[in-house]
């Protein structure tokens, strides 16, 4: 999730710090002057105050790793939050700005941390992989909506449902505001294995080092891109046992045949919904497609060992046409960055230029770029 607010002065935040709930609705007030000309008042409202929320509750994490209240394990990982960001600006040339706090989300009723901060709306039509999108200031148009409230999500998602879409409702874990605030790390992501929290802060500064308004998949692609590369350079530069290079591989290599699944079952049913042909038959092609998929998907996860999760978000309800929509953003053009920093030697510098250029032809010919790119591109 992206949430387009335009910055506070840096005068007017050190002002702020010291009274809270004057900061929540100096924002609140700004996004609704940035935002209220191009989307509904009730969702511009909760995203400025749940962004007004976030500002209210951050932390400095040098603060607290000092603080000797701060537990143990908490303090551990801020630590390793620390020399992760260190390493994305020193050795990746990621932006400086932001995750230099931490925010504790407001627990659950049973004490257990939460597991998501914003939940994301993916919609598409009945017969059709191509995703709604919504247009904001700054962040352009997204296919999703997000949301701070999972009840606010599932309320419009139902809105959605009902005038005959295919709905997704995910959860995230982190959102960035692309710069536009300094960023936090979240409780829900602090118990990160540490090679998975690099991962996410990697890519979140991607969004700060290159962002396009309006291209959710060159975005997310570039991000995703990045945060590979990133972690793999991690953990060489960590040392240690090698093998936790190998089994980030791995991970990688399984999660590539699942997305392989998905992207064939998206073609396929792409091709079908472009036929000359009655709905009828479209539905039906559409129901045997999907059910195709979660066999492949079922025998995928027993070839690792096991029967698949019961809370398997590929298994656990029927899917759509929205969940493939959700899916392709971060995952579509990997393979074409992956070419694109191989033609840089692997200069990370010279890779963001050209991905800058990139961003920077117009549409038509960014998406034959990108095309030769991917075609050109090794497994």
């Amino acid at each position: 999730m992206t949430v387009a607010l335009r910055p506070i002065p840096p005068a007017a935040r050190r002002g702020l710090a010291r009274r809270p709930l004057v900061a929540l609705l100096v924002v609140l007030a700004l996004a609704l002057l940035v935002l209220a000309g191009c989307s509904s008042l009730g969702y511009v409202s909760q995203a400025a105050w749940g962004q007004a929320r976030i500002l209210a509750a951050k932390k400095p994490i040098e603060r607290l790793v000092a603080d000797p209240g701060t537990a143990p394990e908490l303090r551990a990982k801020l630590r390793a939050v620390e020399r992760i960001r260190a390493f994305a600006v020193a050795e990746l040339g990621l932006p400086a700005k932001g995750y230099r706090s931490y925010v504790e989300l407001p627990r659950r009723p049973g004490g257990e941390r939460r597991r998501y901060v914003t939940w994301n709306v993916v919609a598409a039509p009945e017969l059709s992989t191509v995703p709604l999108t919504w247009c904001f200031p700054i962040a352009g148009c997204v296919s999703y909506r997000g949301y701070f409230s999972e009840r606010r999500a599932r309320r419009f998602a139902a809105r959605l449902e009902r005038r005959g879409f295919d709905v997704a409702v995910t959860g995230a874990v982190a959102y960035s505001t692309l710069g536009y605030f300094a960023d936090p790390v979240l409780s829900t992501v602090i118990d990160y294995p540490e090679v998975d929290l690099a991962g996410l802060l990697f890519h979140e500064l991607a969004h700060q080092r290159l962002y396009l308004p309006g291209d959710t998949a060159f975005n997310e692609s570039f991000a995703t891109a990045v945060e590979v590369e990133g972690v793999r350079r991690w953990l060489r530069a960590t040392g240690g046992d090698p093998s936790r290079l190998e089994a980030y591989l791995e991970r990688l290599r399984r999660q590539d045949r699942l997305i392989s699944l998905l992207t064939a079952c998206r073609q396929r049913l792409q091709a079908v919904y472009d036929e000359e042909r009655p709905a009828a038959w479209k539905r039906r092609r559409k129901a045997e497609l999907f059910a195709q998929l979660r066999r492949d998907v079922v025998e995928l996860k027993r070839s690792r060992g096991g029967p698949p999760a019961a809370d398997d978000p590929w298994l656990s309800r029927p899917l759509n046409n929205a969940d493939l929509a959700a899916t392709a953003p971060y995952h579509d053009l990997v393979p074409a960055f992956r070419a694109l920093l191989a033609e840089q030697g692997g200069d990370l510098t010279a890779f963001y230029d050209a991905a800058n250029r990139l961003a920077g032809l117009p549409p038509d010919r960014r998406r034959e770029r990108l095309a030769e790119l991917r075609a050109a591109a090794q497994p």
